[in-house]
């Protein structure tokens, strides 16, 4: 499944598109400790987080993922916003918590 796919699903709102919609999402990845989603969040995969600002952003270039969540009706900052346009990184939202979101992506990834 593409980002351009999980957009087109309806799900989640888009706060800021990204510069590669085609880009594949192989996983999800659930974390809000930046300093472990460094480490450990997969490439291609979409950030299932809470944390809306600056620095997810640093942090999900780093790690080359395909999209960042934000749930729970979490809402970025501006920093975080512009950064994301700047990086060209897909951000999404949703008011469903974490684990749902992420259920929601694993289901549509799994078919």
């Amino acid at each position: 499944m593409t980002v351009e796919d999980l957009i087109g699903k309806g799900i989640f709102q888009v706060v800021a598109e990204g510069d590669d919609l085609s880009r594949e999402i192989t996983g999800i990845f659930c974390c809000d400790l930046l300093s472990v989603a460094m480490g450990r969040a997969p490439s291609n995969s979409a950030w299932v987080t809470v944390m809306g600002n600056v620095n997810t952003i640093a942090v999900a270039t780093l790690a080359d993922v395909s999209c960042v969540i934000l749930a729970e009706n979490a809402q970025p900052d501006e920093m975080c916003l512009a950064r994301s346009r700047q990086q060209g990184v897909t951000l999404l939202a949703t008011e469903e918590p974490v684990f749902e979101a992420a259920l929601k992506v694993h289901q549509l990834l799994r078919g």
